[in-house]
């Protein structure tokens, strides 16, 4: 164990005497770890980040929508693609939604009226970057969306076009600074009045839309202001996921039904559930991630040989200490291991830099996701072996040469 000690202090000593190059390669080092573990950190907060976006809507939710991919056989036998866009109607929602009757399920359905419209409250005004959407009842407890003051849509709202609405949180906080004060204030939704009744909770935006940068208005409110057409969205909620699948396939048949889609045609419409658009997402963040390993393992690689580099000058410049102490008594096996453990010193030195940005930039992916940040303790442990396997692979071979040193030729040189 002293001998352990003794040689980790001659290895400090012979970086500060060689400063700037250890420095240099240390940083190499540095970048090529935190690349590495930053990397891996960043893709395990983007994915938590993604199933909660993706579990916003529910996990145990799926939507039908006027969106489908077709495919056909070309030619010569290939898979050809192309996109359908045929409306849903008001009155298919409303059949479709007369008509499912899966045990435990609860229907929404809604409609965009604006993506591009300004709300204002007395000298106040938004960007006019607000969505407004036509909603029932059940949208809030599909969307498993909370309020943080006042009430949701109800029935009674819905049936009468009552001038109400639910702001988004972004929304009540950029027209009341304290987004519960929005509740019973009068707003106007582009060139229309409403009633604030509820304010939502907030709940970051996501890459299919900003569920805070959000109006909603009854559904028959919505229609009125914005007209009848255009297509509409059903939402349907599962109360037991485990049975989410076959209430889809329930709900597809049904609905070709309410469409009228011929026998053996194909699906002018889309059933989508979150868990399949969530796998795509993080599909591609994985084959992102892969991509940036493979430039981070390119960088690690060029401060092997940066190290090596250090390490074989090191060998030339202390030869004649290395022969004095070869003369002294010194094992060959002494010299070697001093060698190595100096490389492997430096490049620790340089992982645990490395670590510590790439704990850094996990921070800060997870603050930018609204996730919780958990300390990936097994991309730590790979980041600290791999800066091993470096220092080892970058001094074997200097340490090797300096062990081969003749004592005599060593002492020899000036």
């Amino acid at each position: 164990m002293l001998q352990l000690f003794f040689n980790i202090s001659q290895a400090l000593r012979t970086i500060r005497a060689n400063l700037l190059r250890s420095v240099i390669t240390i940083l190499i080092i540095t970048l090529g770890i935190t690349a590495l573990v930053g990397i891996l950190t960043a893709t395990d907060v983007m994915k938590s980040g993604v199933s909660s976006n993706f579990s916003d809507m529910g996990a145990n939710s799926f939507q039908i929508t006027s969106e489908a991919v077709h495919t056909k056989k070309g030619r010569r036998g290939a898979q050809v693609s192309y996109s359908s866009d045929v409306e849903i109607t008001y009155d298919q929602a409303r059949l479709f939604k007369q008509r499912y009757r899966f045990p435990d399920t609860k229907v929404g359905i809604s409609k965009v009226g604006s993506s591009v419209a300004t709300v204002r409250y007395e000298s106040l005004k938004t960007n006019p970057n607000i969505r407004v959407m036509g909603v029932d009842q059940e949208y809030l407890i599909i969307s498993q969306t909370g309020l943080l003051g006042g009430r949701n849509i109800s029935q009674y709202d819905e049936e009468n076009s009552n001038l109400v609405c639910v702001l988004g949180y972004d929304v009540a906080k950029k027209l009341f600074t304290k987004p519960e004060n929005a509740v019973g204030k009068v707003v106007s939704v582009g060139a229309n009045k409403v009633q604030v009744i509820g304010v939502a909770v907030k709940k970051g935006g996501s890459m299919m839309m900003n569920a805070d940068n959000m109006v909603m208005l009854p559904l028959q409110t919505a229609r009125m202001f914005y007209g009848g057409s255009g297509s509409y969205g059903i939402n349907v909620l599962v109360g037991n996921i485990h049975t989410k699948q076959i209430a889809a396939e329930e709900a597809e048949g049904l609905f070709r039904a309410v469409r009228r889609v011929p026998l053996g045609a194909q699906n002018d419409f889309s059933v989508q559930q979150n868990n399949a658009m969530a796998e795509m997402v993080l599909d591609i963040v994985s084959k992102i991630g892969i991509a940036a390993m493979v430039i981070a393992i390119v960088t690690l690689l060029g401060s092997i040989i940066g190290l090596m580099n250090i390490m074989l000058v090191s060998v030339v410049e202390r030869t004649r200490e290395i022969g004095l102490s070869k003369a002294l008594g010194a094992r060959a096996s002494e010299i070697r291991r001093q060698f190595l453990l100096e490389s492997v010193v430096i490049s620790l030195m340089g992982g645990m830099l490395g670590i510590i940005f790439s704990l850094f930039i996990g921070l800060a992916l997870a603050a930018s996701f609204h996730v919780p940040f958990m300390i990936p303790w097994a991309w730590i442990v790979l980041g600290v072996t791999i800066c091993t396997v470096v220092g080892i692979v970058s001094g074997f071979y200097p340490a090797l040469k300096a062990a081969r040193l003749d004592p005599i030729i060593a002492l020899r040189t000036a």
